[in-house]
């Protein structure tokens, strides 16, 4: 072999016999003759298989991925290098490549600017000789011992299909390094799959089959699927938007706040009920009476039904630990809020459990205070009412600055102000 320019001299660590040797060195032969491209003009990505111990190997960028992402990470590094001297170079295995399918598709029909080299053994080496995607009928594995009973995808005419720039299929024997170098050339998305045999668990089960009968008794074709040049993928041109954080105004000091230690609440409702809503528009008016605040939010995936709870902390100083081993303070205004809240409340020795009246009041070591928050203002208000009594209970900053936060939200057209206030001093 030629002199290396993009493999380094060690020897490769690929077992006796196997394809994937032949795929390095036909890289390195395809590299060298394609003009002007040095080793760190080249990225090669890999994932989990025999292929991925090849890192070490080249001296090119290399980035290795999770088991079927490479293609995926490719396409990132192609949509944000934009440097047409720049080669992004995947290698694969028939597993990883079935595994991450909807990437392989998307990167062929976007047109990515990247070759993927799939290293097809028909069976996952690395992890036993079971069957991958690309096994072809008849072909014997550890999980089919009398054969695959299904037919394999055919990669080559998948990505043809949705509009690959290149797809060849090759027998990986003898050199086909000028195979790779058209598709290394080929502006946008190229791939080559090169079939091969694993030496350890292919060869043992399928004894004097050769890879030429293999791949003809399977119906694939040894041919390129090839479409007229087309742009490869660039990043859409999009109108500069100015950033979230120029609209960020401090919020102005109008209150003082009596509150010399950290407080912790845990809110607690349901979803689709204005927790959320409540809890921010009290963080903000704890904020306004000059006290540090953070907020964590928490509900189910399902998002419109069942819990939704929301975690404040308030501190004159700042706040360095957002966790809450144990509230001070538990509101709940619903059934849901209860479930939820229920066994954090039975290990309260301390503090202030505020429930709306409707619910049966928790077991609990802290002071229980029942009122009726749902009955009076309604499922949408009764969260924030909640909080206003919670003042009127622990008056930590005056009502004022919540009021003033109420009228300063989104909420204030669609609350009626006077009545909540109403219902909180009863």
């Amino acid at each position: 072999m030629c002199d290396r320019h993009f493999l380094s001299s060690e020897p490769l660590h690929f077992c006796g016999g196997c394809g994937h040797h032949l795929i390095a060195r036909n890289t390195e032969k395809a590299l060298q003759r394609v003009t002007d491209l040095r080793p760190l003009d080249v990225i090669l990505v890999t994932d989990i298989g025999c292929h991925g111990i090849i890192d070490r190997s080249f001296l090119t960028h290399t980035i290795h991925g999770l088991h079927g992402r490479s293609i995926a990470l490719a396409a990132g590094i192609s949509a944000g290098l934009d440097a047409p001297g720049k080669k992004v170079i995947v290698f694969i295995g028939d597993g990883g490549a079935t595994i991450g399918l909807q990437h392989l598709i998307e990167a062929a029909h976007r047109n990515f600017n990247m070759t993927v080299v799939i290293h097809n053994n028909m069976l996952y080496g690395m992890t036993g000789g079971q069957s991958s995607g690309l096994t072809p009928c008849g072909y014997k594995t550890k999980a089919f011992p009398e054969g695959q009973p299904y037919v394999g995808y055919d990669l080559c005419r998948k990505a043809n299909n949705v509009g690959a720039a290149y797809a060849r299929r090759v027998i990986g024997t003898g050199d086909f390094s000028g195979y790779l170098e058209e598709a290394i050339t080929t502006p946008g998305f190229s791939l080559v799959e090169v079939v091969e045999v694993c030496p350890s668990y292919g060869a043992k089960r399928n004894p004097d089959r050769t890879l030429t009968e293999i791949v003809k008794q399977a119906g694939l074709k040894v041919q390129l699927y090839s479409h007229p040049p087309r742009e490869s993928y660039s990043r859409p041109k999009r109108t500069p938007v100015a950033s979230l954080l120029d609209h960020n105004t401090a919020i102005p000091l109008t209150h003082a706040s009596t509150l010399a230690n950290p407080r912790s609440l845990s809110i607690n409702g349901s979803a689709g009920e204005g927790v959320q809503s409540a809890a921010g528009i009290f963080a903000r008016a704890a904020i306004a009476a000059g006290l540090h605040v953070t907020k964590k939010e928490s509900y189910p995936v399902t998002v419109g039904v069942g819990f939704s709870t929301s975690e404040l902390i308030l501190s004159p100083d700042p706040i360095l630990y957002t966790g809450i081993p144990a509230p001070d303070v538990v509101i709940i205004t619903s059934q849901d809020g209860l479930e939820r809240s229920g066994v954090t409340i039975g290990r309260m020795k301390r503090g202030l459990v505020l429930i709306d009246e409707s619910l049966d009041a928790p077991e609990t070591a802290a002071r229980v205070v029942q009122r009726n928050f749902r009955g009076q203002a309604g499922p949408r208000s009764a969260t924030l009412v909640a909080l206003f009594h919670y003042l009127g209970v622990d008056p930590i900053f005056p009502t004022n600055s919540l009021t003033n936060a109420v009228q300063q939200s989104k909420l204030s057209g669609k609350l009626n102000l006077e009545r909540m206030m109403a219902t909180s001093c009863a």
